[in-house]
């Protein structure tokens, strides 16, 4: 990963923190890094952090959400700098117009989403190991 700080934090999280969350309970991870916002508003704390949220059961993310980003000058900057990561790394880069931008500018109001894996949490609930036992597509089937 180099000296690639988000890199780091997404392999420690998803390899050392992930599997212990949720395990007795289930468990929110909220408030993430500026730097890993996507989509998500950042609210101006010290430090900045991402007004995302994940859900976690017995070790297994669930779902995700956040608070909208609905700035459309922000969105360009935060394309703009993906695209210049893209880029060095040789993938290509992000379209620069969309829906998205189009009902930011017209002025998207204040939204919420959240994303559920209905096929996580269906392995959990027949209390499976492998997702590939559960979907109906996996990718040596389909």
């Amino acid at each position: 990963f180099g000296d690639d700080r988000d890199e780091w934090l997404n392999f420690l999280l998803a390899e050392l923190v992930e599997p212990q969350l949720g395990q007795d309970s289930p468990c929110f991870l909220y408030d993430y890094p500026a730097s890993q916002a996507a989509l998500a508003r950042v609210r101006a704390d010290s430090p900045p952090v991402a007004e995302r949220f994940e859900l976690y059961i017995r070790g297994t993310e669930i779902c995700n959400g956040y608070h909208e980003l609905t700035d459309a000058a922000e969105l360009r900057q935060r394309i703009g700098r993906e695209n210049q990561i893209r880029v060095a790394n040789g993938k290509p880069a992000l379209p620069t117009s969309n829906r998205l931008l189009d009902a930011m500018e017209f002025g998207l109001p204040a939204c919420s989403g959240v994303a559920l894996g209905f096929d996580r949490l269906f392995l959990l609930a027949e209390n499976r190991e492998d997702i590939a036992e559960i979907i109906a597509f996996p990718f040596d089937r389909a």
